[in-house]
């Protein structure tokens, strides 16, 4: 028996499905709060060829390739995104995503205390509040 096709509806559907999946998982590992575990490379592996995924998108058909390259592009538009929106802001430089350094917040502004710190995966231990830290240029540390 010959298979179908898939219809470009279809494809366009199992790629945005399987975009928006890779962007979560982007978004999951940034802001994790704790060390990666072999648990989360478990997860993420059952979200990305669960059963679920595998019964909606048979393997070697148009709809599992779309949706692969789906989760490639979601997962990378997010990093691309990311390194838009600090390359156009002064307050921060590449810097940050290797170690979360950004400028201080101006005396004009501030973070409300409600906002969630920002975190990046190369950082180590615990972040020091931007009172206790500066270097010799008067730049944050955090």
């Amino acid at each position: 028996m010959e298979e179908q096709s898939a219809s470009l509806i279809q494809l366009l559907g199992a790629g945005g499905f399987g975009a928006i999946i890779g962007w979560y998982v982007y978004y999951i590992n940034r802001y994790r709060k704790e060390d990666v575990q072999f648990s989360d490379l478990t997860t993420v592996i059952s979200i990305i060829g669960g059963g679920a995924i595998l019964a909606l998108f048979p393997t070697g058909t148009d709809l599992f390739g779309a949706y692969g390259i789906g989760l490639f592009t979601g997962f990378f538009l997010y990093f691309i995104v990311l390194i838009i929106m600090v390359g156009r802001t002064p307050a921060f430089t590449v810097d940050w995503f290797l170690d979360g350094r950004r400028g201080k917040v101006k005396e004009t502004e501030f973070i409300p205390g409600t906002t969630r710190e920002t975190a990046s995966a190369m950082t180590l231990g615990q972040s020091v509040p931007a009172t206790e830290s500066s270097s010799d240029d008067g730049g944050s540390l955090i």
